[in-house]
């Protein structure tokens, strides 16, 4: 074991960026145009880059396995983005969201990546509002805020409820530019294969023309994985159909460590399971609780009568309604963070009082906020004596202005009113926090591969605060890696073009057809989604929302097991040189195969409960989660051995001088 090289600046907290970029190298405006930089994914934090690393002078090629970078999973974060601009005067700072941020994540990130993190957000939302992003506006003009769980202040902007769409499109206009003026390379469906390391260095990619199946080497000076995470490893998930690890993972088995996989984030707020026939989960945005109150009936009678269709939950007075977020933490109420949320709708589903068919499902209410909204929208117009009917109108009217797409997506789903009925949520896997481990710089541990937004582990420690995901995005992508990879490529202005005919490219090439023949030639019956569903199901069974000893010991060796029998008996039909979907799953599947045993191997070796992590041997009298500072605050970073079994554990100690470590509490 080893210990890992963070490359944390000296010098205060808050001087510690503006230092950094100080003192690395730069590549003057010449060279650049002389270096080559593969981003593989082209959601807010890839787009971000190529278009400001374009933008610098390099020569920049992106790989994305959609039809048009305008479909990453990135269009699909609907609530909002954090920054500390504190336009609300409700006492925000950067300091302010760096301590939330870090609080949020149960104390488990780096305080420096953090604060920097906290440091430029303000920085995105201006870059943002000049690409023409269309936040909300108050009256006056001002750009509108709203909260988000884990915080007491306002710091949210929002589009609606299409905050990741309209913060994509104005990154994918970025690219575009750049696109026209020669500097991007756009090679959509697209798929990277592996990466290619000659002398130890990243220096390029084996990529698939997911179109033709034909193979192709593209070498650069330097490689950024933005690839998202691989929370589609339990199957069902709010993430794309296409959401994957394969990436991450190939580097992972070229050398870059793989940090905290057990470290993932269940959503408390999505559409809740109705049965084996689904392929994905849908989000509701956390932003509905700003303004929704969740609660179940107070009587498991009242329960079981709803869960029967004898009773409606509207039939329900106040006085038998137990808005149990608001009971149990009263300062935060139903804006806890949403690991907090999860498992409090879990404790009272597992109790008995879940209002669906299934028993797993919670309300989400919206009645009180149109009254109130009703209320102050009927008096600033005037009528100072309104009908219950008028407020009612108005409230709705005032709702739908903030969520209304995400109401017309509920009743699409579901086919239930939401202003007339309350919505039915329920947990689900949404957001990993862990990922390859990244430097300062953004550095995995292969020189010149480069992590950032989901795919790296950086910045939210065990638990992500919502909102947090497309500021980091952009932050790594906007305003971090053009500087920090500088430092790196500035040693290679007299290196010249890569060259792909080396034995390097030929090896790893061979390597994946190898692979791809190995998958094509199981000659198997059983098909790539049997084994995904019978793989998620292991994985929400016994590394879900709650873990113990016996279950992931169990995991492991199931996982094992069913990864030698998807050897075996995979049957992936069509051909390896043509457009073959099953084949591009087949790759995934086998990548998700290994994590998911990592993952539990992961969760095992962490004998504490935080954030995301919950292991029900450790937990409070009161059911929170309970940290061990003393043996686990550390960074686990797994080093690829060959089998997951294998892996070698590396740790990053975290230390906290500007932060207190102390229990998490929401109360």
């Amino acid at each position: 074991m080893s210990i890992l090289e963070s490359k944390i600046p000296e010098g205060p907290l808050k001087d510690k960026w503006t230092k950094h970029k100080n003192d690395i190298n730069l590549v003057n405006p010449a060279n650049k145009r002389n270096i080559d930089i593969i981003i593989v994914g082209t959601g807010l934090a890839g787009g971000a880059a190529a278009a400001t690393l374009a933008e610098l002078g390099y020569n920049v090629k992106t790989f994305c396995y959609q039809d048009s970078p305008r479909r990453a999973h990135s269009i699909a974060a609907q609530g909002g983005i954090n920054a500390s601009k504190n336009y609300q005067g409700d006492g925000d700072s950067d300091y302010r969201l760096f301590y939330d941020t870090v609080k949020g994540g149960d104390y488990r990130s780096r305080e420096a990546n953090v604060y920097r993190l906290a440091e430029v957000s303000g920085n995105i939302i201006d870059q943002c509002v000049a690409q023409g992003v269309p936040f909300a506006r108050e009256y006056g003009g001002y750009l509108d805020n709203r909260s988000f769980g884990g915080v007491l202040v306002s710091r949210t902007f929002y589009a609606k409820g299409q905050t990741g769409q309209q913060l994509l499109l104005g990154a994918y206009s970025a690219m575009n530019r750049q696109i026209n003026r020669g500097k991007i390379q756009s090679f959509n469906r697209h798929e990277m294969m592996d990466l290619v390391l000659v002398d130890g260095k990243a220096r390029g990619i084996i990529a698939r023309d997911m179109v033709t199946g034909e193979l192709e080497r593209h070498s650069a000076h330097a490689v950024v994985l933005a690839s998202g995470g691989y929370g589609n490893v339990f199957f069902l998930s709010t993430n794309a159909m296409g959401s994957n690890v394969m990436a991450a993972w190939r580097a992972h088995r070229r050398g870059a460590y793989f940090a905290n996989p057990c470290y993932t984030q269940i959503h408390p707020t999505c559409i809740p399971v109705t049965g084996d026939h689904q392929s994905k989960l849908t989000l509701m945005s956390e932003s509905l609780r700003n303004d929704g109150r969740i609660w179940v009936p107070k009587k498991k009678e009242d329960a079981i009568a709803i869960r029967e269709g004898k009773k409606k939950p509207t039939e329900l007075s106040e006085e038998e309604r137990d808005y149990y977020l608001e009971r149990r933490y009263p300062s935060f109420g139903n804006l806890v963070p949403r690991d907090v949320a999860s498992r409090a709708a879990k404790e009272r589903c597992d109790a008995g009082f879940g209002v669906n068919k299934t028993g797993q499902a919670v309300y989400l209410d919206f009645a009180s906020a149109i009254k109130r909204y009703g209320k102050e929208a009927a008096f600033t117009s005037g009528h100072k004596n309104p009908s219950e009917a008028e407020i009612i109108k108005l409230g709705k009217e005032v709702v739908e202005s903030k969520y209304g797409n995400l109401f017309q997506m509920y009743e699409k789903i579901t086919d239930q009113n939401p202003y007339e009925t309350p919505m039915m949520i329920y947990p689900a896997v949404h957001y990993t926090m862990g990922g390859l481990w990244v430097d300062y710089n953004l550095q995995t541990t292969i020189p010149g591969c480069y992590a950032a937004g989901e795919a790296n582990f950086s910045d939210h420690g065990a638990n992500r605060l919502g909102a947090s995901a497309l500021m980091q995005g952009l932050a790594d992508g906007y305003f971090v890696l053009p500087y920090t990879i500088g430092d790196y490529l500035s040693k290679d202005i007299r290196t010249g073009k890569i060259p792909t005919d080396s034995p390097e490219f030929e090896a790893t090439e061979k390597e994946v057809k190898d692979k791809i023949d190995r998958l094509m030639n199981a000659g198997g019956k059983h098909s790539v989604d049997t084994y995904h569903k019978k793989l998620g199901k292991i994985m929400w069974e016994k590394c879900g929302m709650a873990r113990n000893e016996q279950g992931l010991r169990e995991a492991i060796e199931e996982i094992k097991a069913l990864r030698e029998d998807f050897w075996k008996n995979v049957k992936v039909t069509g051909s390896a040189t043509a457009k073959n979907a099953e084949l591009e799953k087949a790759g995934r599947v086998a990548d998700f195969l290994e994590l998911g045993e990592l993952f539990a191997k992961d969760a095992l070796h962490r004998n504490e409960s935080c954030g995301g992590h919950f292991r029900e041997e450790y937990q409070t009298e009161e059911g929170e989660a309970l940290r061990d500072d003393e043996n686990f605050r550390y960074v686990a970073a797994w080093e690829y051995k060959g089998e997951p079994s294998d892996a070698a554990l590396h740790k990053e100690e975290l230390i906290f001088n500007n932060i207190e470590l102390k229990t998490r509490s929401y109360k």
